[in-house]
């Protein structure tokens, strides 16, 4: 497991290259590397822009069969999200994006789990297996 600091554009870039080598070691398909990729840098950058700035924690994981995957962990203390349905509506934005990063994240990853409180922050975690 890693954990890293995700408090500027340098640090989303750092964190997309510990999911991208997890990714190689979970074995996954370059399909599979590119979604979690993906997904980690919405992530992070969430977490940067919207949360003032976070952790994440990066790790290698197996289920009950054996299957490797990558786990990951965004956790900010930023204003939390008040309304999480808007927030996950497929082109819904809080700010000048596309409105894709939390709706377009839950779409990439296989388990997808959002907790937030407003006033205290936001964690979101997601895992995809190796197919």
């Amino acid at each position: 497991m890693t954990s890293a600091p995700v408090t500027s554009n340098d640090d989303v870039v750092r964190i997309r290259q510990l999911v991208r080598k997890a990714a190689i070691e979970a074995r996954m398909s370059i399909v599979d590397q590119t979604k979690i990729v993906t997904a980690a840098s919405e992530l992070a950058r969430n977490a940067f822009v919207h949360g003032g700035g976070g952790t994440a924690t990066v790790e290698l994981v197996s289920n009950a069969v054996g299957r490797a995957g990558v786990r990951l962990v965004f956790s900010d203390t930023g204003p939390g999200i008040p309304d999480i349905p808007l927030a996950l509506t497929e082109g819904w934005t809080s700010g000048s994006g596309l409105g894709l990063g939390l709706s377009g994240t839950r779409r990439l990853v296989d388990e997808f789990d959002l907790a937030t409180e407003v006033g205290e922050g936001t964690t979101v975690t997601v895992t995809k297996w190796a197919r």
